[in-house]
């Protein structure tokens, strides 16, 4: 499926149904630690492929196994700096360095819909996995690339971006959540969740 390229009443029709298909915040799965993928077989391409058709239907940026049920370790993604990039799909990745420069910057989530809250990361990473081949692979990332990375392997640890926000964020992204109300992105940034 392409992306869009224009918000229609019909793109955000397919994202409510493609949403339906994330897991939303409360559900256990999203706190849960996904375990290590042994075999990089058919199944896991068919689910990776399955996934990226729901990350892109969502108009995300990322989108972590453990967000659909899945409780393996992997997550697809959008690759360029503004998820402009092609679909990817990184297996069992760690982040082997992370500089200690930060930045801070808005993050949004497909299973914190509507909620947007600031959030301090490493501003550079490099991350080893494998792709769908088996083959290893280091990212070297800097900016919202490197934010999406960390955001996506946090999912795989059961962390959400609300654990590294301020208690203020927190507390009102909770109140958002409860109330079915939205947070507005900060203004100027990549508004793409993952």
């Amino acid at each position: 499926m392409a992306r869009p390229t224009e918000i229609t009443p019909e793109v955000l029709e397919r994202r409510r149904q493609a949403l339906q298909q994330v897991r939303q915040w409360g559900d256990p799965a999203l706190r849960a630690v996904a375990r290590a993928v042994d075999e990089i077989d058919a199944e896991l391409v068919g689910e990776a492929r399955r996934m990226i058709e729901i990350m892109d239907a969502a108009l995300g940026a990322g989108l972590a196994a453990t967000q659909v049920g899945i409780m393996r370790r992997y997550f697809v993604y959008r690759e360029g700096e503004h998820s402009d990039g092609a679909a990817a799909t990184l297996v069992n990745p760690v982040v082997e360095w992370a500089s200690d420069e930060t930045d801070v910057a808005g993050e949004g989530c497909l299973s914190l819909d509507g909620v947007w809250v600031d959030v301090e990361r490493p501003s550079a990473v490099r991350v080893r996995g494998l792709d769908l081949s088996s083959r290893e692979v280091a990212i070297d990332a800097r900016g919202p690339l490197a934010r999406r990375l960390q955001h996506e392997i946090d999912h795989l640890d059961g962390i959400l971006m609300l654990d590294r926000t301020s208690k203020e964020q927190r507390k009102a992204a909770l109140r958002a959540l409860r109330e079915g109300t939205t947070m507005e992105p900060p203004a100027g940034e990549d508004t793409t969740p993952s």
